[in-house]
């Protein structure tokens, strides 16, 4: 059940309380309505604060969306450093990245629409945020998985690919799941992030990727063996869609 955060709307005696709960309120906002259809009278009303208060914590709603997506952003970053910085094989991190952010992104619904709405405004020339973005998080990860991969490659685990080009491949077959929903919906009749299709779809994920990425297809099974018993069925009952 969720609680809600109850905050005097007058306080500022419970800054870490308060800060939270407006992050929560404006996480969910920005993910429904995007920045320009987000409105700080809904996050300070679902946050339990006034307006003022909101504006004491984050200047202005800019100030407030880029928190927002650093909380959101930093929290995938957090867990796929965590992969990358093991003493696995190569072939190990790369099958467990990708099922991290696979499981990531299917059990934090805000996530994946901020993402939508942050690549539009981005592609619209709109985004104050996203230069400080590519700098702190998709360009130093993208460096340590592009080095996982030449590594693999030089030791003959994975196959000559292109690393860049593989890992924008990687990306596109665990995030266009999430963006094709309505297409997959309207067109299989079935709800495709339920549990049980989002237990499919990760295996099927793996498998893609696995046998693209492999030099020897039986080698990659046993990874892919060692990555599934590491990291267990993920639950994805009870999640916000």
């Amino acid at each position: 059940m969720k609680v809600r955060v109850k905050v005097n709307k007058g306080s500022r005696g419970e800054p870490e309380q308060s800060r939270k709960a407006i992050l929560e309120a404006a996480s969910t906002e920005f993910s429904a309505a995007g920045y320009d259809g987000a409105r700080t009278d809904a996050i300070a009303e679902a946050a339990g604060v006034n307006k003022a208060l909101l504006y004491y914590y984050f200047k202005d709603k800019e100030s407030l969306y880029g928190a927002v997506l650093d909380q959101n952003f930093r929290g995938l970053l957090d867990e796929l450093i965590r992969i990358v910085d093991t003493d696995k094989p190569a072939g190990y991190k790369m099958l467990a990245y990708a099922l991290t952010h696979f499981d990531y992104v299917a059990a934090h619904p805000h996530y994946r629409r901020l993402v939508q709405h942050e690549m539009m405004r981005a592609g619209a020339g709109k985004s104050v945020h996203f230069p400080r973005m590519v700098e702190s998080f998709f360009r130093p990860l993208l460096a340590r998985v592009v080095e996982i991969i030449e590594q693999g490659v030089a030791k003959g685990e994975f196959r000559r690919v292109q690393p860049m080009h593989f890992v924008n491949s990687m990306v596109a077959v665990i995030a266009f799941y999430f963006t094709a929903v309505p297409v997959i919906k309207a067109v299989s009749g079935r709800d495709p992030l339920s549990a049980e299709a989002l237990l499919l779809r990760r295996e099927a994920m793996l498998d893609f990727i696995g046998g693209a990425l492999f030099a020897d297809h039986a080698h990659g099974a046993r990874v892919l063996s060692e990555v599934l018993t590491d990291f267990p069925r993920h639950s994805y009952e009870g999640r916000e869609k």
